[in-house]
């Protein structure tokens, strides 16, 4: 597991609202996290977003 994974495994109610800040037409759903799913969490964030997963995983890793 990745730094991204782990940053958004330990701070993930932290992190979400900055993300919505970000692309603010992501849901509450969208956003939605279960723990050992950050890889599914990842591909909706890429899927409504438009963005490559590698993106914003780098965007989670600077915040």
């Amino acid at each position: 597991m990745g730094s991204t994974e782990d940053k958004i495994k330990g701070n993930w109610n932290e992190l979400k609202g900055k993300v919505k800040q970000k692309y603010g037409d992501l849901t509450d759903d969208d956003l939605k996290y279960e723990e050992g799913k950050e890889d599914e969490l990842l591909g909706r964030l890429q899927k409504k977003t438009g963005e490559a997963k590698e993106t914003i995983k780098k965007y989670i890793d600077e915040l």
